[in-house]
This record gives structure tokens, sequence and C-alpha cells, in this order.
């Protein structure tokens, strides 16, 4: 589906260019959209660097298998058909709270190994259990926690005053795409063209055993070693100056500002010291390393920037003689007068309509937006936000599908679909709500 599309924005971009008479800004935008694309990149390289070295800091200090611990009641009752200590229980736990850490490297080799558990699982192989569906929507439609990295280093590269201020529109956003797509597996589930037609999902046999395999999905690790009296003092004596600072700099904003006024300007300027300080405090926490497991984590960003290089420029390229050409000013303004009833702007059409296919397609017209439209602009922060509510639901069913050997997915996609639906109107909302 991306092949097409991408191929589709070039040629329509040459051919209404041709008519149009804009063949030259055509000509100009691919040059300039491909120096563009990798000075964004070069640009954000650092920060991403730094904060997947964080993220290793603490990884390595227990902050993932402490989520994992506290989702795994949670699941045992969202999933009855699967025993809790099965390992597909485990690769779940790991998936979820790696997505909920934003750890999206991290989450796919879990999400791969819980469907192929599933299907170990399954009463009727090649069609998609219960679980499976359920998995596949959670999956796609996951809650996270943490702030969107990358696209809050796009904004600071372009110029935003406050990168970090979509985190909190983006965990609304989220938390309705699980809502909605979690709801959606409900409701459809019984319908007839969805059922499995010989009534409820059996559950399967207890396991006589389940011990870890070697890639460690079967479990979720150990907790790390207790604090030490150096490790505490440090911890909570940090912990206790910062909230006392957060505390008076509340109050003092109080006495000039409306308390939703405060709430914004403490996100705006608190959320990634303050992030930045609790992940190195997780490290500290469970005795970790923590330089050396910056280093560690360090590479692996740097990786991840150069892998992306090649779909930013690809699809930069793409959109930027796309809208050189006018086709994409036409197609916004056949589209706006829809979409603005509903408080959704035109521009940030495109960007929704790529998501659920691809992500590092959407990230290139989120980051061609940002630079057209402004960072901190309405549809600015909105694209933002879009970017981080819902998953590549095509991609993830695809490559989800294939692990698990499923050729039917029943009301998976309907449900995905619901969940990203949900996902981009709690953007709108919590955008309209945060930045008018």
């Amino acid at each position: 589906m991306l092949n097409w599309i991408w191929l589709g924005l070039i040629l329509i971009a040459v051919l209404f260019g041709a008519w149009n008479g804009r063949i030259d800004a055509v000509q100009a935008a691919a040059f300039e959209s491909a120096k563009s694309a990798v000075n964004l990149v070069i640009g954000m390289t650092g920060f991403m660097i730094f904060m997947l070295g964080l993220m290793e800091i603490a990884k390595q200090g227990g902050l993932l298998v402490a989520i994992a611990r506290w989702l795994r009641p949670l699941l045992c009752r969202l999933f009855p058909h699967v025993p809790p200590e099965h390992p597909a229980m485990g690769a779940m736990v790991m998936n979820m709270a790696s997505n909920v850490l934003g750890l999206g490297n991290a989450a796919t080799p879990f999400g791969l190994k819980a469907m192929e558990e599933l299907d170990r699982l399954n009463p009727r192989p090649g069609v998609a259990s219960d679980s499976m569906v359920l998995f596949l929507a959670i999956n796609t439609s996951s809650i996270t926690l943490m702030m969107p990295t990358g696209t809050m280093v796009i904004r600071d590269q372009l110029g935003s005053a406050a990168p970090a201020a979509i985190w909190v529109p983006t965990l609304i956003a989220t938390t309705c795409s699980t809502v909605a797509a979690v709801a959606a597996f409900y409701l459809l589930r019984g319908r007839p063209r969805y059922a499995l037609g010989a009534g409820p999902e059996p559950a399967p046999p207890e396991p006589a055993a389940a011990p870890a395999d070697a890639e460690g999905t079967a479990d979720v690790g150990e907790p790390p070693a207790p604090m030490g009296l150096t490790q505490k003092l440090v911890v909570w004596g940090f912990a206790v100056a910062l909230l006392a600072g957060l505390c008076f700099q509340t109050t003092r904003l109080l006495a000039e500002n409306s308390p939703f006024e405060t709430v914004k300007l403490i996100s705006k300027d608190w959320l990634v010291p303050t992030l930045v300080a609790a992940l190195l405090l997780v490290g500290v926490a469970g005795r970790v390393r923590v330089y050396e497991a910056m280093v560690v984590g360090a590479r692996e960003g740097l990786q991840v920037v150069v892998r992306i290089i090649p779909y930013l420029v690809a699809i930069l390229v793409a959109v930027g003689m796309f809208r050189a050409s006018g086709a994409m000013e036409l197609l916004v303004r056949g589209l706006d007068p829809l979409t603005s009833a509903v408080g959704f702007p035109g521009e940030a059409l495109p960007m929704a309509l790529l998501r659920p296919l691809s992500g590092s397609g959407a990230l290139g017209i989120m980051a061609d937006i940002l630079e057209t439209q402004g960072p901190d602009s309405f549809v600015g922060m909105l694209v933002s936000t879009l970017q981080g509510s819902t998953e590549t639901t095509f991609y993830v069913l695809t490559l989800y599908a294939g692990a698990g050997r499923v050729r039917e997915l029943r009301h998976a996609l309907p449900a995905c679909l619901i969940g990203d639906l949900a996902g981009a109107a709690g953007a709108t909302v919590a955008c309209h709500l945060f930045f008018g």
C-alpha cells in the first residue's frame, strides 16, 4: 500500500505541476526536501541518542520488570483462556510493558513471540482466536506513558518553544484509542460475521511446566536488588528536594495564573528535566552503572537514527513535490469543510490517513507539516499528537498475523481501526482543550 501511495504522490506531483505551470517548483522542492530531510535527522540525532541511553538505564534498573509485574494481574483477567504461567502470557506482559514505556524496538520481538505461543493454544489454527484478536487490538492502540521522544526531538529541531507540550494530549489520545479498541473487541466478537462458530473459545489445559525459553519471554525476570543506604539517600533525598521545588514553583504560578494555565506551564518546563532525573534515579535504585548503561543505549539510538534516514528522505521528497505542485492545496481545500466541521483541520488529514499504514511515512509528513505550518501552531500540535496516538495498524496486523500463522483475522481489523479513529478523535479534543 505504501509503495502505491509514494509512487502516486510523485507521479501526481509531476503531472499536476506540468499542467498548471509549477514544474519548476516541483523540481526545486525535490532538491530542497532531500536536503531538509538530512538536516532534520542530523539535528535530532543528539537528543535521540541521549533519551535512548536513559531508557537503557531505566530498563537495567528494573523499570520494565516492575511495569510487567503490575500488568500481569490485569492481563490474566483480559485473557482468561491463556494460563497465567504459559509462555504466551509472559511474552504478552513484556510486550505491553515495553509499549507502555515507548520501547517499540523491544516490544516487537515479544509481540511476535506472543503470537507464536498463542497459535499453540489456538483450537482453530489459521483463524484468530479471541485472545489473538484482543492482543492485536491492544497492541495497535497501546497506552504510552513515556513522551514520544522522536516527535519531541523533531519539534525541538524545528524551533518549538515547548517540544514536550504534546505529552499529556498524547496520553489522553492513547487512552481513548486503547479503551475504544478493547470495547470494539467485546462488542464485535458476538456478531455472527465474526463468531468462531462453535461456542466460546475453549480454555486450554494448564501446562505442567512452562519454563522460560532462551529469550526469557515466559517470565518477566527478577526484580532489582534492594537499595543500599547510599542509594536510598540519593534517591529519596533528590526526590524530596525536587518535590519541594515543584510545590514552591506551583504555588508561585497559581498566584499569577489559573489552575489550568499552571498545569500547562508546569508540563511545558518541568516534564523533560523531571523525566531525565526520574530515569536516572531508577538506575541508581537498581544499582546500575549508569554511565556504562547510557553508552549501551546510546549506540542503539545511533542505529535507530541511521535506519530512519532513507525513509524520511523518500517520503519528504515525495510530499514536498506533491505540495509544490499545488495538488496538496487542492486536496486540503476540498476536504477542509468536512473535517473542520468536527474540529479537525484539513491540513492534518494526510497525516491521519497515512498513520495506520506507515510509521516512517507518517513521521515524514508530520515533519513536513511542522516545517510549513509551524511546530507550535494548532495543526502542528495536532499532527504531533496524532503521531504518538496509535500504531501502524496494517503493518502490525500483517507482521503479527504471519507470526501466528493466521489467515482469518475475524474482527481484529475493525477493532484496530476503531481504536485508530478514537485516537484521532481523542487527539483532536485534547489539542482543542490544551491549545485552543
